[in-house]
């Protein structure tokens, strides 16, 4: 039997950084998943002059700088203030975990409910640190993947709440959707068990009251691949790493007007017809959209082994999906993978079909050997 290891209970932001291998990681969770050009070249700015010169795209559609030095966090956070990527408070970011389907309009179902859901996030209950809310009102699902706990979607029967684990939801009118995701967030703090910081998890013990087990949502879209949007173009980014100097260069010529970002490592400059850079995805069969890879050593301390040079050589020759792990808490990704890589005292463990905690099907395979393995299967 395989057990996940044990990972930090919260997740690192602007106002709370958290400590790594080369320094800390401040995190910047964009307001409606949309950065404005200023925002966006002032944000690339700061990661060459604070931290590493990169910008990590998280799953959960959040940016982050890494490297920044403790005498750096303070004029940073500063800075971030002045480009208006910041919340009032320290409290309100904590309770800002809203993603956000990237590709809303001014004014539709998923802008009014964000913004909504913005001004009263003082009326939620007390929240474990990761818990999370999927605001989905496209014509169907695209969030269904990514990491939430409430989840508003689209039904047959209009829009409708959804615990995260149940197959159906609630159907909610619009003017009283922020108001029952609030109920059913104060259901989840009332029932749950210090241990279940997720829905999913306390739906395994506790039934949801019927009344919240009533309307499907719609058949989930597809992901979407990097290429032309009606929004504009998609790009991808390489295990979620953004380089800064050349997502600067990417938006002052493309003339962009903002940047969306999505929970799947890519980007979309709104307005942008076509472009491609060779720092970036642009590739629908790319194969690099099918790896994940941590940051690895020397950058987090947990980790024995470098990951994304390996990544991009395996990626080139592996059918199907890629996991190269620095050990064996899977950051990087929580489902399991076709080839899973994980790092163990400088060598490599493999799982086949499984995450990063499973027991592996080969031990001590050295960094060399592991191209081997790949094209054996």
């Amino acid at each position: 039997m395989s057990v996940q290891p044990s990972v930090k209970g919260w997740c690192p932001g602007a106002f709370k950084p958290m400590m790594s291998g080369d320094g800390l990681i401040v995190r910047v969770r964009p307001f409606h998943a949309r950065l404005d050009r200023r925002q966006v070249l002032g944000l690339c700015d700061l990661a060459q002059t604070y931290g590493n010169g990169f910008l990590d795209l998280t799953n959960r559609a959040n940016l982050q700088i890494r490297g920044v030095s403790e005498n750096g966090f303070e004029p940073l956070l500063s800075a971030l203030n002045d480009l208006e990527l910041l919340d009032a408070e320290p409290q309100l970011e904590a309770r800002r975990n809203i993603l956000v389907s990237p590709f809303w309009k001014a004014g539709d179902d998923t802008h009014r409910i964000v913004t909504d859901l913005l001004d009263a996030l003082t009326a939620l209950p007390d929240l474990p640190a990761k818990f999370g809310f999927a605001i989905d009102t496209g014509p169907s699902p695209l969030l269904q993947n990514a990491s939430a706990d409430i989840r508003v979607e689209r039904s047959a029967e209009g829009l409708v709440v959804r615990a995260d684990g149940a197959a159906r939801g609630h159907a909610v009118p619009l003017d009283a959707m922020v108001d029952k995701i609030v109920e059913l967030a104060a259901w989840f703090a009332a029932k749950r068990q210090p241990q279940e910081r997720r829905m999913r998890n306390l739906l395994t013990r506790v039934s949801l009251p019927q009344r919240w087990r009533t309307a499907a949502p719609m058949v989930p879209q597809t992901q979407p691949t990097p290429g032309p949007h009606p929004l504009g173009m998609i790009l991808g980014a390489a295990f979620g790493q953004l380089d800064a100097g050349a997502l600067a260069r990417v938006v002052d010529t493309s003339g962009t007007r903002a940047l969306r970002i999505t929970p799947w490592r890519m980007f979309v400059l709104e307005g942008v017809s076509a472009i491609t850079d060779a720092h970036f995805v642009s590739a629908p069969d790319d194969p690099l959209l099918h790896a994940d890879a941590c940051p690895g050593a020397p950058f987090c301390d947990s980790a024995s082994v470098e990951t994304r040079d390996l990544a991009r050589t395996l990626a080139q020759e592996i059918s199907g999906t890629l996991h190269v792990s620095g050990c064996a808490k899977g950051c990087a990704r929580s489902q399991p993978a076709d080839g899973t890589f994980v790092g163990r005292g400088g060598r490599f463990d493999l799982v086949r079909q499984g995450c990063a905690w499973d027991a592996p099907e080969k031990s001590g395979l050295a960094p060399n050997d592991l191209l081997a393995e790949v094209k054996s299967h």
